[in-house]
């Protein structure tokens, strides 16, 4: 990161809002649809609104040289991982609060620090370690698995984190060998067709109605937009700047589930956010870990 660059910090910040308001508004669109379409066909749609405006973008760019099929093997390996943990994180956001969602979803840097010794030779220092265990901890407040048991929504925003932790490590791969464009062509591509099929198994695959489909518009475009403004962010300000800014997802949608859905803010979920949080921002403030020796 060049100094200039380093010395932008409110045009990132700007960038970084944009990705908070295109997560929010993915998760109320996701919602409004949640009662006629099934994940599948959510991810489905979704994915082939994906892939217009990639092609558009690609053709008016001249941009299809990048479009190249390095690494298969690894390409489906992570757009299958991604089409899971995307699906399970619909699942969850239709069954419990969206701050249960949103907290969990933020555990996947944590289960990265933890998968990253196995599948990218990453040492695991004692200071990732600790931020870890926090937030670890910050699961169980947020879950409260003796309270009132563990529901599948809560397994599901667990599972996705896991699955998003899976995704962003292939991805790490993936940008040394691929152009970012390439990547996410690929991505749209492959999760049409993995929705379009699992979302067909039973022969039916429904369209969304008048009143759904510009919601599942508004799917379509966030999700590309939310990405596309942390790629600016991270072009203009170093990550220990950028990244905290999208903590501010928690707060933002915890607001939106009690204004708009009634749903409460508990003083565990609050803490155990706040934990989590911390243990990210511990890991991004952290030295990056070195490679083990002989990989």
């Amino acid at each position: 990161m060049s100094a200039a660059a380093a010395t932008r910090p409110l045009l990132a910040a700007g960038w970084m809002m944009g990705a908070v308001a295109s997560f929010t508004l993915m998760a109320i669109a996701g919602r409004k649809v949640s009662h006629e379409l099934d994940t599948f066909e959510i991810l489905a749609w979704r994915s082939l609104i994906g892939v217009a405006i990639l092609a558009a973008a690609l053709s008016l760019r001249g941009g299809w040289a990048v479009v190249t099929l390095q690494r298969p093997g690894l390409q489906l390996a992570r757009n299958g991982a991604h089409f899971i943990a995307q699906n399970l994180w619909f699942h969850a956001l239709f069954t419990i609060p969206l701050a249960q969602v949103f907290a969990l979803e933020f555990t996947a840097p944590l289960w990265v620090l933890l998968l990253s010794p196995l599948l990218l030779a990453e040492r695991l220092t004692m200071v990732r370690a600790f931020s870890a265990l926090l937030g670890f901890l910050g699961i169980l407040l947020v879950a409260q698995p003796g309270a009132a048991g563990l529901s599948p929504g809560l397994i599901s925003a667990a599972l996705a984190a896991i699955g998003f932790a899976l995704t962003y490590i292939c991805t790490k791969k993936l940008t040394a060998v691929v152009d970012p464009l390439c990547i996410l062509w690929w991505m749209s591509v492959s999760q049409a067709l993995m929705g379009l099929g699992c979302a067909g198994f039973d022969g039916r695959i429904a369209l969304p109605s008048a009143a759904a489909a510009p919601w599942v518009a508004l799917l379509g475009t966030t999700g590309l937009a939310a990405h596309f403004c942390i790629v600016n962010a991270l072009r203009v300000a170093p990550a220990t700047l950028v990244m905290p800014f999208d903590f501010l997802r928690l707060p933002v949608i915890a607001v939106v589930g009690l204004v708009l859905y009634d749903e409460p803010i508990g003083l565990a979920v609050v803490a155990g956010a706040a934990l989590i949080l911390v243990g990210n921002y511990i890991n991004i403030r952290a030295p990056a870990p070195a490679q083990r020796a002989g990989s």
